[in-house]
């Protein structure tokens, strides 16, 4: 941890994320972060290769017979050693899979976090909104999480990973409009009005979706798919290259399922207010970060009539950070 950190103790956002978690701190009325891939793997343990872990400083710790390596550096070791890394979260909770699940997100958090600076220093996390077979995993996941915290000292508080894209979106429009974060595992989506949250939900078609699906019928690795797509790839119609065609087609399938539940949540609403001002909607989460991702999606929204007037729909200009930058929000409110 810093001097930095060790000094700063004014709020915390945190952004969870199955694929990467992120943290936010105020710094000279501006927002500075940091982060770390949400992600691990595992090798046998021997006194030589945790002496050259150490040595080159890697994000390490033994347990039992394996070295864990995670964060930033287990990408670096799963495209060395040509595996998949592995995942402590899947479709925004823990992962019940993973015997190492917990204490992967306990490590990746306190490196980021380090302990609170005063005690009772205030966080504010995201969790992921109810949604199609998350049942009693959500409860279970922000309990964790807030306990984790609670051990580092801090007063953490959960919000909504939607309502956090509407805080850190949306206050031109007075905190009133739609936020989607569409991430790794869960595309997570809030109407709000003046900060109030009226309709929140999550689906589970997103970015490992996306991966999983592609790996599938290309043969690749789903966490090379992962990588290739967040570098370079273009929603821009099919080629005469497999992998982009595979990626389309399946980023298709997201766009087209989010708009369908977000369509079909705000017809059914039963106490929906009554604005009198068209709303924006705005997309944040790396899935959203591909160019022609944000002219597919108002081409879909557009085929048919939508039940909500919206101003505008755009996408987030630092999609990567604007779940924690709306979580810092709400810790300073």
């Amino acid at each position: 941890m810093t001097n930095l950190e060790q000094d700063y103790t004014q709020p915390l956002g945190l952004d969870v994320g199955t694929s990467r978690v992120v943290v936010a701190r105020a710094k000279d009325k501006k927002q500075d972060y940091d982060s770390q891939l949400n992600a691990f793997l595992t090798l046998p343990y021997s006194k030589l290769a945790e002496s050259l872990l150490q040595r080159e400083n890697v994000f390490h710790e033994v347990q039992g017979a394996d070295i864990v390596v995670a964060g930033n550096d287990a990408e670096r070791f799963a495209e060395a050693f040509h595996v998949e890394t592995r995942r402590p979260m899947a479709h925004g909770v823990l992962n019940p899979e993973e015997p190492h699940s917990l204490e992967v997100v306990r490590r990746i958090i306190t490196k980021l976090v380090g302990r609170a600076a005063a005690e009772g220093q205030k966080v504010f996390f995201s969790v992921p909104a109810q949604g199609e077979s998350l049942d009693g995993a959500i409860r279970y996941h922000e309990a964790s999480i807030r306990q984790i915290l609670a051990e580092l000292g801090y007063e953490a508080t959960p919000i909504e990973e939607g309502l956090a894209v509407v805080y850190g979106e949306l206050a031109a429009s007075n905190f009133s409009g739609v936020g989607i974060s569409c991430g790794s595992g869960l595309c997570n989506i809030c109407l709000a009005v003046l900060s109030v949250p009226v309709i929140s939900f999550s689906v589970p078609k997103a970015g490992d979706f996306i991966d999983a699906h592609a790996a599938q019928v290309t043969g690749d690795r789903a966490n090379r798919l992962r990588i290739s797509k967040e570098k370079d790839f273009q929603l821009n119609g099919f080629t005469g290259d497999r992998v982009h065609n595979a990626l389309t087609v399946y980023y298709q399938e997201v766009i087209a399922n989010l708009i369908g539940s977000l369509r079909a949540h705000i017809a059914s609403a039963q106490k929906l207010p009554k604005l009198e001002q068209s709303v924006p909607l705005v997309l944040s989460g790396g899935t959203a970060m591909p160019k022609g991702f944000l002219d597919h999606f108002i081409k879909i929204l557009q085929s048919e009539e939508f039940p909500l007037r919206l101003s505008e729909v755009r996408v987030s200009g630092d999609p990567l950070h604007s779940t924690a930058r709306g979580a810092l929000m709400a810790a300073q409110c």
